[in-house]
């Protein structure tokens, strides 16, 4: 990996002379500052993702007016869900390649291009496979645009001001989720499921054009060259995990068309020779997803404690709206509230977590944090038929400010460990091994939750009281996990002070 400035061309992994764009010249690290044209670029960015994350948690309330509609079963309906995850699994391993290649501003039109025109055909959308296909094509505008904010953000943002922006970054990347399923419901109530996507087309227009005019290369371009086989292999390889955990929990209940072990085991043949196949092509120019980012220390701890918390994350996700519902007999409008003020705490402390993280690096947050989240979950457990529901609201708002206090710092971490040629590439690595923990989290909260409560409805306990004692050992195995998560983060270190930019 090469060390480079921003006044001089970078080379690419052949030593080929790469274009460098406007922005990492014009910025000033010396002057520990933002240029205004930075500045506005990071907020069209964190506007547009903003824009895009919302809508990945809308489906949840819009499903069941879209079956009822369409004349669809809820296992096809599902599939509006599968599908999108599939689609991001897939994409965002090719997402190093395409920052480099296209660049700041083409990869950002690019991205809202595809979100916009996902949207519109979905919200026109007169069968299924028309809304399935809008789906997939929004998807595929999202995949591009989170590892083009953290890309653009650590290559134009001074060292000593990366967290407090990484900070916003995590308030999007947490309210957006928490603000879907409200989002979604109140759209449903007045203008029908189609309102999801009608009400989101004219807000991402308005981006793109906004975008297309403003936004300006800040990341260095490499005439970096596509090699053919790594895309096929890293859709059949991240692709298949995910759909093979997709279908594991669903397994536990009843079995699925296609027995999970076959894509799982589809998708860890083709994901080692897709491993094979990046290390055989780093000597060139050709690499699609670098794996040189794992020589950092640094880096690959930060990202082992990211999929472990992440794992734990999901599976509340999953399981707590269900287990206010089926449990403490709630209705879907207010177990969504319960969960909103957690996903609005952990976007508010975001830019603050990320302002500590400047003065104190990551341990000093990412401890605490694991231990506040452990206690969340112990209290998480409690919750069944009886208990009051204000309880299942304080454990969600305890552990949302637990997990504010180790995303912020994790993903700053992870990528002010590399150098900045590798920043596109690492990038790709974190969000693709988000969408893993995303389904294998999921998959696996799903499926205790589901063996768990059969075991208890065998010996005699009420639905309530066996969805209740499912959902508490789920709880308990993700306070285990987050204790892993506390050895693993002992091996954080404060980043060090990057090369100050001069020119």
């Amino acid at each position: 990996m090469r060390s480079t400035t921003r006044d001089q061309p970078v080379s690419g992994p052949s030593g080929d002379a790469a274009t460098v764009g406007d922005g990492p010249a014009s910025g000033d690290w010396a002057a520990d500052r933002l240029p205004r044209e930075h500045v506005l670029v990071i907020a069209l960015l964190l506007a547009s993702a903003f824009v895009v994350i919302l809508n990945e948690t809308t489906m949840a309330v819009a499903l069941r007016p879209i079956m009822d509609d369409l004349g669809i079963t809820a296992s096809t309906g599902q599939w509006l869900t599968t599908a999108f995850m599939l689609t991001m699994a897939v994409v965002i391993p090719t997402t190093g390649f395409v920052l480099q290649r296209l660049g700041t501003r083409r990869a950002f039109i690019l991205a809202m291009s595809l979100f916009s025109a996902g949207t519109a055909l979905a919200a026109i959308a007169q069968g299924f496979g028309a809304l399935l296909t809008g789906r997939v094509v929004q998807a595929t505008g999202t995949a591009i645009m989170m590892p083009l904010l953290m890309t653009t953000i650590m290559t134009i943002v001074p060292p000593t001001r990366r967290g407090r922006i990484m900070g916003n970054v995590g308030l999007v990347i947490s309210a957006a989720p928490a603000l879907g399923p409200t989002f979604s419901g109140a759209l449903v109530g007045l203008f029908g499921w189609r309102g999801v996507f009608s009400s989101v087309l004219p807000i991402a227009l308005v981006a793109l054009v906004v975008g297309t005019i403003l936004v300006r290369d800040v990341t260095v371009r490499q005439d970096v060259h596509l090699d053919p086989v790594s895309p096929v292999l890293a859709a059949l390889g991240f692709g298949g995990l995910v759909f093979g955990l997709s279908s594991l929990g669903e397994s536990a209940g009843h079995a699925p068309p296609v027995p999970p072990v076959i894509p799982l085991a589809v998708g860890a043949v083709f994901l080692a020779v897709f491993v094979i196949r990046q290390r055989q092509l780093e000597r060139g120019d050709r690499v699609l997803m670098d794996m040189r980012v794992f020589a950092s220390r640094q880096f690959s701890t930060a990202v082992g404690v990211m999929v472990v918390c992440m794992l734990s994350l999901f599976g509340v996700i999953i399981l707590l709206p269900l287990l206010l519902q089926d449990s403490l007999g709630m209705t879907p409008l207010a177990s969504g509230l319960v969960v909103l003020p957690g996903g609005l705490v952990m976007g508010v402390l975001g830019p603050v977590v990320g302002r500590l993280f400047d003065r104190v690096g990551p341990r000093p947050l990412v401890l605490p944090g694991i231990a506040v989240a452990v206690g969340a979950f112990v209290v998480l457990s409690l919750v069944g038929p009886g208990a009051p529901w204000f309880l299942a609201l304080v454990a969600h708002v305890i552990l949302s400010v637990g997990l504010a206090m180790m995303f912020t710092p994790l993903f700053t971490t992870a990528l002010a460990a590399l150098e900045p040629p590798m920043y596109s590439h690492g990038s790709a690595v974190i969000n693709t091994v988000q969408q893993l923990a995303a389904a294998g989290g999921t998959a696996g909260a799903i499926a205790v939750m589901t063996l768990r409560s059969a075991s208890l409805t065998e010996s005699g306990a009420g639905p309530a009281d066996a969805l209740a004692g499912g959902a508490s050992l789920t709880f308990l195995l993700g306070a285990g996990l987050l204790v892993v998560c506390a050895a693993l983060a002992a091996g954080l270190r404060k980043p060090a002070a990057a090369p100050v930019a001069t020119h």
